[in-house]
């Protein structure tokens, strides 16, 4: 059996922590420094999953709307989409579902229905008096678009960013065995030449 190589996309706005997500859970490492991602960037990760090797293939798009358009070259081909919001910005939490509705347009999935998403709400660590977005208000929404798997997470202190990335490489998995079998019925002609 070959190697698995998972295509995964993190989207959100710009400076939500997508970046220092990533880093902290490729790396271990968190920056205080902010810099902008310009265009996009990528990590890989070897993971096991279900006693397979896996690489991960995590995607660091750019957050701001300027950038937006390179999109379509980066969603092609994703296993899996991770949707990145700051509990301290509404604004961050209410844009997540234009960057949902945008992702599904351009990489236009086999099945769009059931396409692997995970939300993060990172930036759990910053003082509870900052947080504008509750727990109750993101699971509702994680809910009400087909039972999304939701952290709160903190890339800083690395809070839940393991468990998180965990769940993205199972779901992927899952969905990659799943659109595999699919295809395969469905390739097969049972001998007619239609």
């Amino acid at each position: 059996m070959g190697r698995v190589l998972l295509k995964v996309i993190i989207l959100g706005d710009s400076g939500v922590g997508k970046t220092s997500l990533m880093n902290q859970y490729v790396n271990k490492r968190f920056s205080n420094q902010y810099k902008a991602t310009i265009g996009a960037d990528f990590l890989t990760k070897e993971v096991m999953v279900d006693d397979r090797l896996v690489t991960m293939q995590l995607w660091d798009t750019a957050g701001q709307e300027r950038f937006q358009s390179l999109g379509v070259a980066y969603y092609r081909g994703a296993d899996c989409c991770v949707l990145v919001y700051d509990v301290n910005s509404a604004k961050s939490f209410e844009t997540l579902d234009s960057w949902r509705d945008e992702f599904l347009i351009q990489a236009s999935p086999h099945d769009p229905e059931n396409f692997p998403f995970v939300v993060l709400g990172n930036k759990i660590d910053v003082e509870e008096n900052k947080r504008q977005v509750t727990q109750k208000r993101a699971m509702t929404w994680c809910q009400s678009k087909g039972n999304i798997p939701y952290f709160e997470t903190s890339a800083k202190e690395a809070i839940n960013v393991e468990q998180a990335f965990q769940t993205v490489s199972k779901n992927c998995t899952a969905t990659r065995s799943r659109r595999t079998t699919i295809d395969r019925e469905s390739t097969q002609n049972y001998g007619c030449n239609c």
